[in-house]
């Protein structure tokens, strides 16, 4: 009888330490399911990517541009790197014009068919973007 007592209580620890095992994997391959599932969730959004502003464009270019010119001229490479911040700051600049010049036009082009459509000018309202 003794031993019959000895024995269920060796398989009750056991299984209590089986379960603990088991409850930590457990928790250990949910949080890691988890984890990869969010992970991949946020890359659907990464594909509706628009591309680079008119601003960069314009910043990688005129970079790009003076550090080309500022290398030739400066012979070495404080010249390039000069040259280069300069160019991107120009670059900017012009490309943050000629966005402003776009945004321009086409505010100017939906005022004038809406003036079409409707027989008087919108709302200030209306030319809020939607989302």
């Amino acid at each position: 009888m003794y031993r019959f007592g000895v024995l269920f209580e060796l398989i009750i620890v056991t299984n209590r330490i089986l379960f603990k095992i088991i409850m930590k994997k457990l928790i250990v391959y949910t949080g890691i399911l988890t984890a990869v599932l969010f992970s991949t969730s946020n890359f659907a959004n990464a594909q509706q990517k628009k591309g680079i502003s008119d601003q960069g464009k314009g910043a990688i270019i005129g970079g790009a541009g003076g550090a080309v010119v500022g290398g030739i001229i400066g012979h070495n490479v404080g010249g390039a790197l000069i040259g280069g911040a300069i160019g991107a700051g120009g670059g900017y600049v012009i490309g943050n014009e000629h966005r402003k010049s776009v945004e321009k036009k086409r505010r100017a082009a939906y005022r004038a068919a809406y003036y079409r459509k409707h027989g008087h000018y919108p709302n200030a309202y209306v030319y809020q973007k939607k989302k």
